[in-house]
Formats: structure tokens, C-alpha cells, sequence
């Protein structure tokens, strides 16, 4: 997927040469007296903490947290148990055919859950993907606005004609079907990463897709580079898990909420999509938030795995984003 503008070149400006340098000028200062500097960059990391039934610990602290990466554990450098924490968010909403039966659900219990989860700060933003992927309303954080764009979201198909709302994000040839792995790349690459604080997609589909550029791989490196955790609501009726043998759509979801320290909520119904929300907005306003400086300080792109636990782990789980990317020289 292609940048929305093209890169500017270098500018130059012109000039005469610089002039010579006179004759007598102190010493340079010898290469053994000049520190080596290099400027580490604080990782941050959101952080969810389950007990064995499930039910989210808020009251934990700093020396309660152990970090690893790669394996070696890291001093925790920041923390904060803030849940008002500014918080943008995309929320992708699946208008292929397979949604016809709970399009209407899907649309009442996400207005309510920005109504429920949005406060001043926040921002949120509304794409639809089908055959194409859609923005419906860029970043506000008004719930007007985002209303009506959640209402505008018809359900398409590969015969009929897409939502063009404030227009259609760049894409070329390819073969037609539901595209949810370039709005994925979209929303991360293109919105999200210019974006700063905490960062979510919430994508209410049933995760099955057929016509996408990019892969699955390319979706979830785009939410990672982006510091974005994913979130999925799979909405599918009962026959589509039942009559599938393995249903893949699962998978997906799992791998993408797993691997960025999202969850995956399954809906079948109304009532289980106002839960689905309820317990969205419970995981993203329970967040924890810590830092440290990685004592891995080459910048050379690679990507490191983060662990964190807690320091009784057999009795809580903490979910966070399976790694990050170094940044390069």
C-alpha cells in the first residue's frame, strides 16, 4: 500500500563554498576524549492483568512487574496505573455479505461503546471494508460524528458499489472479495502511527479475508511499528463456526489480538455484542502503563520479543504486545 502523498526531496539551497578555514585554529580534540553517546529510547507498554477467574487486577504497582526482552529482564523505568490515559482509536467495521444478519447489532452496541468510552481527550475515527476499505469519519472525538458514519455502513458486495463517504483509501487491481487485512494495514500505517498515546483498532467482523493486498504478516508488523494493539469483536452467526470445520476467521483474530496484546470477544447476537462492548471498554480503561530502556541499544530494526509478568505470576496473567521493532540508525 502506497503512501497518500509522495516524499518530498531534499531541499537545496544554493551558496557560495564556505571559506577556508584561517591558519591558526585550535586542536581537534582527540578522538579518546570525545564520549560515545547513544540515545536509548524508552519502550512503552499497555498492560492488561487477569486473575484466574478471569477478572481484571487494578491495584498492582510498579514493584509488582517483571520485563523481558529477548529473555533478559529490563529495570522498569516508568509506571503508572492511569486508566484516563488519551486514547485513539479506529474502529473497522466489516460490511461484506457474511454481516447482513448483525450489521444492525454491530452499529447500536458501537455507538453505545463510544458513548460509554470516549472522554474530551480522546479521538476516533470510523472505516468500513468490504471489496474496499472506506473512511466513514477521520479522528474526533465527537460522537455525533462518529454516529453517523457508524450509521452510513451498508453491507456490499463484489456486484454492487462501495460506500464512498470522505473517500476511499488508495488501492489498485486486485482480486475482489473482503479486504480485512489492508484496512488493518490502513488504519495502523496510514492513521494511527502519526498518532501518539495509547492507540487501539476495535474491527467487529468475522475475520474471513479474500481480496487483500497485504497478508496477515504485513497487517499485524503495521500495528506493531505503530505501537497499535488490536482488538476483535468476531461477529459470526453459530452456523458459520459450526459449518466451516476449523474456521479460519478464529485463527486470524487470535493471531492479531495476540501478537499486538489485544482480545478477541466472539458475538453471535445483540445481547452478546453489548457485552462484547461492556468488556472492551473495561480492557481499555484498566490499561497499565510501563517503560524501560532496553539494554539492547543497537538500532538495527530487528524486531525483540517482550515478556511481562507479574511477581506472582501463578496467580495473575498480563497481556501486552508480543514485541516491538529497534529503531534503526
Amino acid at each position: 500500500m502506497g503512501a497518500w502523498a509522495a516524499q518530498q526531496g531534499p531541499i537545496v539551497v544554493p551558496g557560495q563554498e564556505p571559506p577556508s578555514a584561517p591558519e591558526q585554529q585550535a586542536p581537534p580534540i582527540p578522538e579518546a576524549q570525545t564520549p560515545l553517546k547513544i540515545q536509548v529510547e524508552m519502550v512503552h507498554l499497555y498492560a492488561t492483568v487477569r486473575d484466574k477467574h478471569g477478572a481484571i487486577v487494578p491495584n498492582l504497582t510498579g514493584k509488582d512487574f517483571r520485563i523481558f526482552e529477548d529473555g533478559k529482564e529490563q529495570k522498569v523505568a516508568y509506571f503508572t496505573k492511569e486508566s484516563n490515559l488519551p486514547l485513539t482509536m479506529a474502529i473497522l467495521v466489516d460490511t461484506s455479505g457474511s454481516q447482513t444478519n448483525l450489521l444492525g447489532a454491530e452499529k447500536v452496541a458501537a455507538k453505545r461503546f463510544l458513548k460509554q468510552v470516549l472522554r474530551p481527550r480522546d479521538l476516533a475515527m470510523v472505516i468500513s471494508f468490504d471489496t474496499d476499505v472506506n473512511l466513514l469519519a477521520d479522528f474526533t472525538s465527537s460522537t455525533g460524528i462518529l454516529d453517523e458514519a457508524i450509521d452510513r455502513t451498508r453491507i456490499n458486495d463484489p456486484i454492487a458499489p462501495s460506500i464512498i463517504a470522505q473517500g476511499p483509501f488508495p488501492s489498485s487491481n486486485k482480486v475482489i472479495g473482503t479486504d480485512f487485512y489492508d484496512a488493518v494495514y490502513l488504519a495502523a500505517h496510514d492513521k494511527l502511527a502519526g498518532q501518539a498515546g495509547r492507540k487501539a483498532i476495535i474491527a467487529l467482523t468475522d475475520a474471513q479475508d479474500y481480496g487483500s493486498q497485504e497478508t496477515i504478516d504485513d497487517a499485524i508488523q503495521a500495528a506493531q511499528l505503530a505501537n497499535v494493539v488490536i482488538h476483535v469483536v468476531l461477529v459470526a452467526s453459530p452456523w458459520e463456526y459450526i459449518g466451516q470445520g476449523g474456521y479460519i476467521g478464529g485463527e486470524v483474530a487470535n493471531k492479531m489480538a495476540r501478537q499486538t496484546g489485544g482480545v478477541v470477544i466472539r458475538a453471535s447476537s445483540e445481547r452478546q455484542m453489548s457485552k462484547a462492548f461492556d468488556k472492551l471498554a473495561e480492557e481499555l480503561r484498566s490499561q497499565y502503563v510501563l517503560g524501560y530502556y532496553p539494554t539492547n541499544t543497537a538500532r538495527d530494526g530487528t524486531f525483540r520479543k517482550i515478556k511481562i509478568e507479574t511477581t506472582t505470576p501463578e496467580h495473575y496473567h498480563v497481556l501486552t504486545r508480543a514485541g516491538y521493532y529497534a529503531p534503526m540508525q
